[in-house]
């Protein structure tokens, strides 16, 4: 059963934008606060942004300021707005609850290159 599936990534020159999405199942997200992670070639998955079930937000030091994390409580989704892209933002973005995780989805691959 597929419960997190990841959209909206692609490749983009830097300073450029992508607008992710993630559409998860609703008992997953209604009760759970949601996160985008990363994850890039050799090295770990990273925790970018977070929300909470109230709508408070945290990032990470690397894309504070850059990305906004949002979520659609009536289309069970959440959202990452990316701005000013690096290309040290090139990855495969995932969404998650906060752990313990749940089955990660495919990701979508964000790639920051001229």
């Amino acid at each position: 059963q597929v419960q997190l599936v990841e959209s909206g990534g692609g490749l983009v020159q830097p300073g450029g934008s992508l607008r992710l999405s993630c559409a998860a199942s609703r008992i997953i997200f209604r009760l759970n606060d949601m996160g985008w992670y990363r994850q890039a070639p050799g090295k770990q998955r990273e925790l970018v942004a977070a929300i909470t079930t109230g709508d408070t937000t945290n990032y990470a030091d690397s894309v504070r300021g850059r990305f906004t994390i949002s979520r659609d409580n009536a289309k069970n989704t959440v959202y990452l707005q990316m701005n000013s892209l690096k290309p040290e933002d090139t990855a495969v973005y995932y969404c998650n609850k906060l752990t313990p995780f749940i089955s990660w989805g495919q990701g979508t691959q964000v790639t920051v290159s001229s």
